[in-house]
């Protein structure tokens, strides 16, 4: 190639093919590129840990929207479960009234009774954090209870699964058939 195809450049500096490496137009833009390099993965790993500041922001956020709506959950059914323990306990109470002319059945039945309006004050009185406090201090307290319960409750929800899988249509204790 001839000196006049490449206009700014002096033969033998910067032609293709020719001269040192990182001269002229081509290697001075490879060379800006590598020292601009640097800071263009600067950039990216700002705008990457700014992405994450606020992803990590919006999580808490949808965690402490799921707490409030749990911690609201549990008030408003908190409420139903004091009611059903203390019409349980009215209901032993009642009972109890039959049993006048027998005091050793009529005293068991009151303690019970005492008992029931008891938790069903101490639910009234506790909030979602007394709760959780307590079902984790149980768990620390009793783990192996706490993963025989959760095996018999999998193992109850998969035979409930099982079962309403069946065929409407089938007789499940005429296998023979089949």
């Amino acid at each position: 190639m001839a000196a006049s195809e490449f206009p700014n450049q002096t033969p033998g500096h910067g032609a293709p093919g020719h001269g040192t490496p990182g001269h002229g137009t081509a290697g001075h833009a490879a060379g800006t590129a590598g020292a601009n390099e640097p800071a263009d993965w600067r950039d990216l790993k700002g705008d990457v840990e700014d992405i994450a500041d606020v992803a990590v922001e919006r999580g808490r956020g949808l965690m402490d929207a799921a707490r409030a709506q749990a911690q609201d959950y549990v008030e408003r059914r908190k409420g139903d479960a004091a009611q059903s323990v203390n019409d349980l306990a009215k209901t032993l109470r009642d009972s109890s009234r039959t049993f006048d002319d027998r005091p050793n059945i009529k005293a068991f039945f009151d303690s019970a009774a005492d008992g029931l309006e008891q938790l069903g004050s101490s639910i009234e009185a506790r909030t979602f954090t007394d709760f959780y406090e307590d079902a984790e201090a149980f768990a620390r307290r009793a783990p192996v209870a706490v993963a025989v319960g959760t095996f018999v409750a999998g193992f109850i929800a998969a035979r409930f699964i099982k079962s309403s899988s069946l065929p409407q249509d089938r007789d499940p204790f005429d296998s023979r058939r089949m």
